[in-house]
């Protein structure tokens, strides 16, 4: 994937497939390989082609046959770590509180919300960062999670996050691939664990989650 990021969408609306298509369309790094309407498509297209990151509304239908909608919330944690690497991110209208934190628990790397219009117009930039190994949420998506969870991610991290973390300060160049053999782990289990502690920090990178563990007295400064 290196300096080129193959990209697919499902939306089963047109034009706002067209519309990704056309603020990615002159990024030299960035190619749509396919863009779908209907969830049964989505499975034939990620056996066919290799996708780095997936632009995903939660709500389309099945087929083309069958209107009722695709059961995304029960095939993406098994499409996640079939695929693995494969990053997902959530354009959606919907900031249900249950869905965003079902979804991000099952290893989505992005919660857009469609009126988070500096996200959607960063979206080439968003892309990027979620390819590297970012985390990105709407505003309003994250203060819904924060409330599911009671505060939850103020709590410290975990051993096994601290454990993760400290071999990505250790190993800044590694990938998140090389991370997770480092660690013994699928690479989606390092995926969702550094997921989480990004969301526990409150930032969107592993670079950003390391300086701010430092700050925080969890590791030495450098």
């Amino acid at each position: 994937m290196e300096n080129h990021i193959q990209v697919g969408i499902l939306d089963d609306h047109q034009t706002i497939s067209d519309g990704y298509r056309f603020r990615l369309q002159n990024e030299a790094d960035i190619e749509v390989i396919f863009s779908h309407r209907y969830g049964e498509d989505l499975e034939q297209a990620l056996i066919e082609t290799e996708v780095d990151v997936l632009l995903l509304d939660i709500e389309v239908p099945t087929s083309l046959t069958n209107p009722n909608p695709y059961p995304l919330l029960y095939l993406l944690p098994n499409m996640l770590n079939k695929y693995q690497d494969l990053s997902v991110i959530i354009i959606s209208m919907h900031a249900q509180r249950t869905m965003i934190s079902t979804l991000m628990e099952a290893g989505v790397r992005g919660y857009v919300l469609k009126e988070d219009v500096e996200a959607i117009r960063g979206l080439a930039s968003l892309i990027r960062s979620i390819a590297d190994g970012g985390v990105y949420m709407s505003q309003h998506a994250y203060d819904e999670l924060m409330k599911s969870r009671h505060g939850g991610f103020n709590k410290p991290l975990s051993p096994r996050q601290l454990e993760a973390l400290s071999l990505c300060a250790a190993y800044p160049d590694d990938s998140m691939a090389e991370i997770a053999q480092r660690l013994g782990v699928a690479h989606s289990t390092m995926r969702n664990l550094l997921s989480n502690v990004y969301l526990k920090l409150d930032v969107h990178s592993r670079t950003a989650a390391i300086t701010k563990a430092r700050n925080m007295g969890l590791y030495p400064p450098e």
